[in-house]
């Protein structure tokens, strides 16, 4: 992150690299530029396009680029509606080189179905550019979606959670209710980054890794450790994760072990083989209330 900076559009020192991007960005479809970060000779951009002066600002398309600094070449990475960005995440682990910065976005505005897509990115080394993961066209890991069917109830959960070596992994589940017609359907998917590669990783959970997974989830609560992660929290107060929670069985305390000395205890001890005793004396420290 030492090498990460965003751009102060008011900042004379900036100046240069805002025209750079700028002109970089010349032939491209935008009406402003709203973000620049920089680290080392690559910029992430995002830009807003608005259809006409008088159009309302929720319905500006927006466009997260990657452009060159050494030399004036720009790559669209994705598309998006009602972007946000967060913070900085770890799905690398304790071995990732450079931060990835956490982004959430939908497909489209005020349509028939919404989908909520996450993904994050970063600067690859090898290409000295900006990467987004788990990319399908313009779609990455699925978090939401509005549409419906009818006869079928669907609850969606999704959560960031943490290993215990400190890397991030997102997990996702849908849980379809077909009523009467036929047996209820689980989908769970967990997206992570090997440590080792840097490669993006999706995966179908299933069996005993997929029962696991839905109580982590249903306990899920990323804003308690970083309040501006609390976005990728979500479904964890409905029904199925209540019923699930409340079938837990319920964690006993452990026995505390007995600390008291016992009854026959003088705090006199005889060296072995007999002679005479010695008194111990201990050795007492006081506290600073």
């Amino acid at each position: 992150m030492e090498a990460f900076h965003w751009i102060d559009f008011r900042d004379p020192k900036d100046a240069p690299t805002v025209t750079w991007v700028t002109q970089a960005l010349k032939a491209e479809k935008w009406t402003a530029i709203r973000e620049i970060g920089v680290q080392w000779d690559s910029a992430v951009v995002l830009t807003s396009e608005r259809k006409t002066p008088q159009s309302n600002p929720p319905t500006d398309a927006y466009t997260v680029w990657s452009v060159s600094l050494s030399k004036h070449e720009v790559q669209p990475l994705l598309h998006a509606f009602s972007p946000h960005i967060l913070n900085w995440t770890s799905f690398g682990g304790p071995y990732q080189r450079s931060p990835e910065l956490a982004f959430i976005y939908d497909d489209c505005f005020a349509c028939n179905t919404i989908s909520t897509s996450f993904t994050t990115l970063y600067y690859n080394f090898t290409d000295h550019a900006w990467r987004a993961r788990w990319m399908r066209g313009d779609q990455a890991a699925a978090l939401w979606n509005t549409g419906s069917v009818a006869g079928v109830t669907r609850i969606q959960i999704y959560g960031l959670l943490t290993e215990p070596i400190g890397r991030q992994v997102l997990a996702t589940w849908s849980h379809f209710d077909y009523g009467n017609a036929k047996p209820a359907e689980d989908f769970l998917y967990e997206y992570s980054v090997d440590s080792s590669s840097g490669m993006e990783q999706t995966q179908a959970l299933s069996g005993k890794h997929a029962d696991e997974m839905k109580i982590r989830l249903c306990r899920a609560d990323p804003g308690q450790a970083d309040p501006s992660m609390a976005e990728l929290a979500r479904g964890q107060d409905s029904q199925i994760c209540a019923a699930l929670i409340k079938s837990l069985p319920e964690s006993r305390p452990g026995r505390r072990p007995t600390t008291s000395p016992p009854p026959n205890n003088h705090g006199l001890s005889a060296p072995y083989g007999g002679g005479a005793r010695s008194a111990v004396t201990a050795k007492t420290s006081q506290v600073k209330p």
